[in-house]
């Protein structure tokens, strides 16, 4: 190999361990420095301490192709500590995928680049999920982990039968999410998941010690998970560890390697100075004598290079046996298994989608909108084998579960339904972990007002464009007597304010069903439900195909010619609107009432429709929560019934009594806004 002797005595006695590995690792230290120093930004120290460990898993064990990314059965590689951003886009530049040029690792952290500041999903090829918000990589790879096995029941071991590897730092482990995924990847016994741990004893205020004493190892263990313990740097200690780990079948693994944070730095390595800073041109020359790289900047000497775009494309024959097993399937079996990657609907939906719109038209309902959404999964997910649904441990209240996810999802058997616990952030990472595996459309329910609980994870399935599938039920006051811990006020203007995710907010059983069919048609935009715990009268009686809630919003009733007034509501309080209406017009005035659904789709819509839809006349909001963000629609706060606090504990009706969300309050608010 290229390289001069290590210039450091304890650095040179890492490298006899074994010096092929030690040379590759090599590679990865010298282009993360490289690159963090020519942007002036970045994270070098985890990179440098990861080489020797991301180095034996993509050598000698990770199945992939570099060349044919996206192989189904490829195995994920999951970096939860996205800081180290700079290891991955080494990984990926040096084994050899297209898109991970040389120039993009030279502009690392710039505009336009692929290479962000940390790992972004759909940035570059390789790059499995986004991250960076720590423990959230570990516990969306649990979602992957979950997906691997319930695929794997459907298709068979010969298709499906990859490994989710995951690299975690302290970080990942100290935020409370990490915990979640931990706990439940050992209840569920996903033996397929490989966790190894960057043990380095520093964080960015200083050395752990200073906020972290606990034993990780017997955490995990714990939490029923196979551990290992062993050197980081020691090539071959690390490729024992990891095939122990993939031959313990029943326990999820974790592999604790004691590393050296910036390992080469003569100055800085095992300091937290190198956490988050570059090395600096001083430093950085120091290392490089250090770690014996006698190469000039961003320079891969050709015999590496080679050596690394061979490991690359090692994979393309385990990739070749598998297309050729899939082609032996039968016509049946192929053309599902690859509708499923696809992300293709069946030719069955749309006939159960119609039954099932034609049925409440033919005989409608009054129900809570949660119940509603319940009837319209019942015929949605016989038809969709792909949706796998769950719960945060409110399956009774949310509603959730359907003849057709009935079946548990356990160590035993991996079931179409999962039971999260309480887990909402966990549960929230681990959906979007199934849907980034692919072959699946993950659902799952909390009550609204844990959705900030869940929130970050909301965030991200938004910044990643995965059309995760979020049911939160209990969305108003109107779920009563549980009070204002449990009732919420400003989620709703809280999630509107995401970008790319659709917040959906139907007023009864017609409504519901087509939110249901906007979520699982859009597959690269997240959709949140609210539901309510209280019935509502089905308002749209009239039959029609038209799926109206795509519009946004829409007059859902008109009273009289022309508009004196226009009243918005969303969800429950769509039928207050309504009846405030009828008595308007008892009295003289012409009111058109507003459905609105959803703000995001409603604003997407011409500019024409949007304009016909709420008119030139007063406006009026009428909606169970906070009125923040409404004003785009009103002239003032003042013209929306909704909350300007907290709710209160007590009956549903003496609630909105109470808090003056009522059709008289709707009625004089619209006298007095039209002189009338």
């Amino acid at each position: 190999m290229p390289l001069d002797s290590p210039k450091d005595p304890k650095i040179a006695a890492k490298a006899d361990l074994d010096p092929q590995n030690f040379a590759l690792a090599n590679c990865i230290r010298a282009l993360s420095i490289d690159a963090v120093n020519a942007a002036n930004s970045g994270h070098p120290g985890a990179p440098m301490g990861m080489a020797d460990a991301a180095t034996v898993l993509f050598r000698n064990h990770l199945k992939f192709d570099a060349k044919n990314p996206d192989w189904p059965d490829r195995d994920r590689f999951v970096l939860s500590n996205g800081h180290a951003s700079m290891l991955l886009y080494s990984l990926l530049h040096l084994t050899g995928y297209e898109d991970m040029t040389l120039e993009q690792v030279k502009n690392f952290r710039q505009w336009g680049s692929i290479t962000a500041g940390h790992p972004e999903y759909g940035h570059a090829k390789g790059i499995e999920t986004t991250t960076g918000p720590l423990g959230q990589g570990i516990a969306t790879a649990v979602g992957m982990a979950l997906a691997e096995r319930r695929l794997a029941a459907e298709f068979g071991d010969d298709l499906v039968d990859h490994h989710t590897y995951v690299f975690v730092g302290d970080g990942c482990l100290q935020e409370g999410i990490g915990q979640e995924a931990i706990s439940l990847a050992g209840h569920l016994g996903l033996g397929k998941m490989i966790v190894l741990y960057d043990d380095n004893d520093i964080t960015i205020d200083g050395p752990t010690s200073i906020s972290f004493s606990e034993d990780v190892p017997a955490r995990f263990q714990a939490c029923g998970w196979h551990v290992q313990k062993c050197d980081g740097h020691d090539g071959k200690a690390l490729d024992a560890a990891i095939a122990a780990a993939k031959a313990e079948t029943g326990k999820p693994s974790l592999i604790a390697m004691k590393t050296v944070i910036g390992f080469g730095s003569p100055n800085k390595a095992g300091t937290y100075s190198v956490h988050g800073s570059p090395l600096g041109k001083d430093e950085a020359a120091l290392t490089r004598e250090a770690i014996g790289w006698p190469h000039d900047p961003f320079v891969i000497p050709e015999e590496l290079l080679s050596e690394w775009r061979r490991i690359g494309a090692r994979g393309a024959a385990d990739r070749e046996a598998w297309e050729a097993r899939l082609a032996a399937k039968s016509a049946e079996v192929r053309d599902e298994f690859n509708r499923r990657q696809a992300g293709e609907l069946p030719e069955g939906y749309e006939a159960a989608l119609k039954a099932a719109r034609d049925a409440l038209f033919a005989e409608p309902k009054k129900a809570a909108t949660r119940k509603a959404s319940q009837m319209a999964l019942e015929p949605l997910t016989a038809a969709l084998p792909e949706m796998i649904g769950g719960s945060a441990d409110l399956t009774g209240s949310n509603l959730t579960r359907v003849k057709a996810v009935d079946s548990q999802y356990t160590r035993e058997a991996p079931g179409r339904y999962i039971g999260y616990g309480v887990r909402e952030f966990g549960m929230a990472a681990a959906m979007n972990g199934i849907n980034l595996h692919g072959g699946f459309i993950a659902y799952g329910g909390t009550f609204l007002v844990f959705s900030d609980y869940a929130r970050n994870a909301i965030r991200l399935s938004a910044l990643m464009g995965v059309g995760t599938i979020f049911v939160m039920t209990h969305d108003s006051i109107g779920l009563g007597e549980d009070g204002p811990t449990h009732q919420p006020i400003e989620h709703l203007a809280s999630l509107r304010a995401i970008p790319n995710l659709t917040v959906l907010r139907p007023a009864d059983t017609v409504e519901t069903l087509e939110a249901w069919d906007i979520a699982i048609r859009n597959r690269h935009v997240p959709s949140l439900l609210a539901l309510s715990r209280q019935d509502v009268p089905q308002l749209r009686t009239e039959a029609g195909d038209e799926n109206l809630t795509a519009k946004g919003a829409y007059v859902i009733r008109q009273f009289g010619e022309g508009r004196d007034v226009t009243l918005i509501a969303t969800g429950t309080e769509v039928q207050l609107a309504v009846q405030a209406a009828e008595a308007l017009h008892a009295d003289g005035l012409n009111v058109a009432v507003v459905s609105m659904p959803s703000w995001e789709l409603f604003d997407a819509q011409p500019d024409d429709y949007r304009k016909a839809t709420l008119g030139d006349a007063p406006r009026i909001a009428v909606e169970a929560a906070g009125k923040f963000g409404w004003t785009r629609y009103v002239a003032s706060e003042d013209d929306v019934i909704g909350m300007n606090g907290f709710g209160a504990s007590a009956p549903i009706d003496r609630l909105y009594q109470e808090f003056g969300i009522t059709t008289d309050a709707i009625v004089a608010r619209a006298k007095a806004l039209t002189g009338k």
